[in-house]
């Protein structure tokens, strides 16, 4: 390694997306902007427009297939996964209708009509307050991408053209360019916009090539072969380094993968602290086929299936029979273990794609019409998703919780649906499981003022410490300008928790967090020390939180949270739970 002694050293700070570290040359990849023509069409020649765009959709379904069979080649089925996403865009009819009206009623041509038509669908998918469907604008803008391109007569520009031995630092970089990488070119993934959740980060972490994203301004300080080193654990990304720090990352990523050995050496142990308490380590999920993902990291079973995807996916409102099989599948992968599947949570913010007109536009959709508000509305939706869930509970540990209760009036209205769809599956002579737990999300901060309450009414509660921290502090997390205030170590935030936790106990049920906290090991201890019982996360997250379980005593963690209790800022609870996890880490990796 060596370093550039004439250039002082930068570090931009991000957000880790694949853990790992590489030094080498960077290169900055700036996609060139495909220019889309814009004219009038006579109207004899309107149907040869729209048998363009039958030929370019035809084109750009056999390319991703393409792609789809390399990436299952190198990196296996899951990783291939991906590109169904891109083939259902091509098959979706009101993407394709929508051209095809445009060019009847406005007489353009087939580019500037497609072009338009999926510029909305991009922007309307970014806006989503959901970090992993908000991703899925990436996909729509890769596929639409290639349709242009077919449409032009031109080739789709690839980032593995441009690469040699390099840390490539973008923009943001698509489904197609990641698939395209070479791991042995790619040292790292630097991106200035873009989440961990994006397909290219899917990709990346595949590959084992570390990633950073969300660098902003990046593009404005860095050009190509600059000496960097990319920090995908810390999220950093560090120009120039100096010789102290080459020397510094050198140790550490022996250190690391030292540790990471040791950590993937005990993901099969129970999930036990030092004293004897279990504490079951669940997974966050959006599709069925993450079951394999979840086994992988020795998830115990689904704490929170995202059922929002069914509906987002798809042209149409998904049917029952389509619900029930999914659900269904990920039932019968975990056997006994639980499958927490959480009721359809749209909204203002996430509208359905099928059904776009249910969700009118709203000044405050985190405050709007959403979740539970929007099923109890549309009964009839509600009641669709209900049947195909409690049906396929006759196949698994199936329990079913409801999202943005804020009372037990919502509480019960909800539990009489579901009640409702008893009487008729038991009428029809249907099979399901007649002592479904039925459990409520505490995400508003009314439902946890009222968590005793509530806790009379149901069989457990989950914990959504994204929105219930957001509600509480009014911080919007996706606002850049007051991002910084939204802090999980809040002296509110755990006097909150510990609160539910104790109502939730005090009438006997149990308490898990599905939310970010849950899978960020600095923030593992504090929860259980607050007595929370449960965790879920996303799979990857498992293992390191297991570790971690592993090394410290539940007595340790009672004393870390009541330290927590007694300070009076973020800042103090946020250095206490970090000491305790450098602590505990350095002696069960010395």
């Amino acid at each position: 390694m060596s370093s550039d002694s004439t250039k002082s050293e930068v570090i931009f700070e991000g957000i880790p997306a694949s853990p790992g570290i590489a030094h080498g040359a960077g290169f900055v990849y700036r996609k060139s902007e495909l220019e889309v023509p814009e004219y009038q069409v006579p109207v004899d020649a309107r149907p040869a427009e729209i048998k363009r765009l039958g030929d370019a959709l035809i084109k750009t379904r056999g390319q991703i297939a393409a792609i789809r069979d390399q990436v299952r080649a190198n990196l296996g089925e899951d990783e291939a996964q991906i590109f169904d996403a891109h083939l259902m865009v091509l098959e979706d009819r009101a993407l394709i209708t929508e051209t095809e009206r445009a060019i009847e009623t406005s007489g353009k041509n087939v580019e500037a009509c497609f072009n338009a038509v999926s510029q909305r669908y991009i922007t309307a998918f970014a806006e989503i307050d959901d970090e992993y469907l908000s991703e899925r604008a990436s996909d729509i803008r890769d596929v639409a991408s290639r349709v242009l391109h077919a449409l032009l007569g031109k080739t789709s520009e690839t980032l593995s053209e441009h690469l040699g031995r390099h840390v490539v630092i973008a923009d943001d970089i698509t489904p197609s360019d990641a698939a395209s990488l070479d791991r042995s070119a790619a040292l790292g993934l630097v991106t200035a916009s873009g989440s961990k959740t994006s397909h290219a980060v899917i990709v990346a972490r595949s590959m084992k090539i570390p990633a950073v994203v969300g660098v902003h301004g990046v593009l404005d300080q860095v050009v190509s072969d600059e000496d960097v080193i990319i920090d995908g654990y810390e999220g950093l990304l560090i120009l120039h380094p100096s010789a102290e720090t080459l020397e510094r990352y050198g140790s550490l990523r022996e250190e690391k993968q030292v540790f990471e050995q040791r950590m993937m050496a005990a993901v099969n142990e129970p999930s036990v602290t030092l004293d004897g308490v279990a504490v079951p380590l669940r997974a966050n999920i959006e599709k069925e086929d993450e079951c394999q993902l979840v086994k992988d990291h020795a998830g115990e079973g689904v704490g929170l299936f995202r059922s929002e995807y069914l509906y987002l996916a798809v042209p149409k409102v998904p049917t029952e029979e389509s619900q029930y099989m999914s659900y269904r599948t990920v039932a019968e992968a975990f056997g006994a273990a639980p499958v927490v599947i959480r009721t359809l949570d749209l909204g203002g913010d996430k509208p359905m794609s099928g059904a776009p007109h249910l969700f009118p536009r709203e000044d405050n959709p985190f405050l709007g019409f959403r979740a539970i508000r929007f099923c109890l509305k549309h009964v009839d939706i509600f009641k669709t998703q209900l049947r195909a869930i409690l049906r396929a509970s006759a196949h698994g540990n199936v329990q079913i919780m409801f999202p943005m209760i804020s009372g037990t009036t919502e509480l019960r209205q909800a539990k009489a649906v579901l009640e409702e769809c008893q009487e008729e599956l038991k009428r029809e002579g249907v099979a399901f499981k007649s002592d479904l737990k039925v459990g409520s999300m505490i995400e508003i901060p009314s439902a946890a003022l009222t968590a005793d309450q509530l806790a009379q009414e149901c069989d457990f509660f989950s914990i959504g410490t994204n929105d219930l921290i957001q509600y509480l502090l009014a911080i919007d997390r996706v606002n850049d300008r007051i991002a910084h205030l939204y802090e999980p170590t809040h002296p509110a935030v755990l006097r909150m928790l510990k609160e539910v936790v104790d109502k939730g106990h005090a009438a006997g049920i149990k308490v898990s967090v599905c939310g970010e906290m849950a899978g960020d090991p600095v923030y593992v201890p504090l929860l259980l020390g607050l007595g929370v019982d449960e965790l879920s996360m996303t799979p990857p997250l498992i293992p390191a939180a297991k570790f971690l379980i592993r090394a410290m005593s539940m007595k340790e963690a009672k004393a870390l949270a009541d330290g927590a209790l007694a300070l009076t800022s973020g800042a103090e609870i946020e250095r206490l739970c970090l000491q305790f996890y450098r602590d505990h880490m350095a002696e069960a990796t010395g």
